[in-house]
């Protein structure tokens, strides 16, 4: 049977909403997590998390990240991927060259952490005192924090741990021998079966756009993405529908009877692999969500922060949480202008936020 638009849309929300089960396992079958600062009611990663892990609380994945096989990098986005992924990318080669008198501050900076192990932000520019540069929002702050960044972001340094949200550095033990062709040929083939396992399935505009993200993971590799798209479009799962073509991970039958969503109503956050792609989004459900954080209170139209709001196989609407009091505060819209007046949907929406109160730790 050739899957029909219906088949895909099943396809995408029972693939990526699967059976609960541990953090790791979870992070594993998604690939990596996108992560955001924003909290409303909780950051991205664990309201992405809520609806894949067993008994997962808000904070969860930042207070066990330590312990993990974790890393936080740049892949498509940043986030946390499991650590054979994030060896994918490395040694990466950053676009911005360095000049030899910032390579020697970096040396300096690296021989610093390795004599204390693990480092903060402070202790580095206290010991340096690399002084104030202009961020990318036009504001000022510490070049020592700048420097960490690029440190990082070049695999010399490894996120430690999270202090009030801000990363703490230990050295990255890694190798930095460049690689050859052929390797670098089959890591991003690996690569991008992960952004495809995770997002699948696919139209093929946004397959192509995704892989141009996927230059912020290896931006030494550009001049090979081309060819990496065109394997991946060779090897890869995909059928035309309605003069779209879609793409999902080889071997898959997005007709199979075992894809089938579940009946519950879910509460997603704007970077959920379901929603993501607004694109994808619009032709399942046949209207546009926004994701308005950064739009002028007067020129929104679902909210600072909308969730959408998933029942079954449809998004039906959106809500906008928020705690005061230590009590849960949920705004919702729907598409159709008021609730489904259906006793299932009510019911579902009241575990919904039972289930928010109790990740939020408003509830035992």
């Amino acid at each position: 049977m050739q899957p029909t638009l219906d088949h895909l849309r099943r396809y995408a929300i029972a693939r990526s909403l699967f059976t609960p089960t541990t953090l790791m396992r979870a992070i594993g079958k998604l690939g990596f997590v996108q992560a955001d600062p924003i909290r409303a009611p909780a950051r991205a990663q664990d309201l992405t998390l809520r609806h894949r892990v067993t008994g997962y609380r808000a904070g969860e994945l930042e207070r066990r990240y330590p312990r993990l096989a974790l890393e936080e990098d740049f892949f498509v986005n940043y986030g946390f991927l499991p650590r054979a992924h994030h060896a994918l990318m490395h040694p990466r080669q950053a676009r911005v060259v360095w000049t030899p008198a910032r390579w020697k501050q970096a040396h300096a900076v690296r021989e610093f952490i390795a004599e204390r192990g693990v480092v903060h932000p402070r202790e580095v520019d206290a010991q340096f005192a690399h002084g104030k540069t202009t961020n990318w929002f036009g504001g000022s702050s510490n070049a020592s924090t700048e420097l960490l960044d690029g440190m990082h972001y070049r695999g010399l340094l490894r996120v430690a741990r999270r202090d009030g949200g801000t990363r703490v550095y230990a050295l990255r033990q890694g190798d930095a021998t460049p690689v050859t062709a052929e390797v670098a040929q089959a890591r991003l083939d690996a690569l991008l079966d992960i952004i495809v396992g995770k997002y699948a399935p696919l139209p093929a505009a946004s397959l192509g756009q995704l892989l141009g993200h996927l230059r912020s993971g290896v931006p030494q590799w550009q001049g090979l993405r081309a060819d990496a798209l065109k394997r991946a479009r060779q090897r890869l799962g995909t059928v035309r529908v309605e003069g779209v073509d879609w793409f999902w991970p080889e071997g898959e039958n997005p007709a199979s009877a075992r894809w089938k969503p579940d009946d519950a109503v879910r509460l997603l956050t704007p970077f959920d692999p379901v929603v993501w792609d607004r694109r994808r989004f619009e032709q399942f459900w046949g209207w546009a969500y926004r994701f308005e954080a950064y739009t002028p209170p007067a020129k929104r139209k679902l909210g600072y922060y909308a969730l959408p709001l998933l029942w079954g196989e449809q998004v039906i609407g959106w809500g906008n949480l928020g705690v005061a009091g230590g009590q849960l505060q949920a705004q919702l819209g729907y598409v159709a202008g008021r609730a489904p007046r259906d006793a299932a949907f009510r019911r579902g929406l009241e575990d919904e936020l039972a289930r928010m109160r109790v990740f939020l730790g408003l509830d035992p």
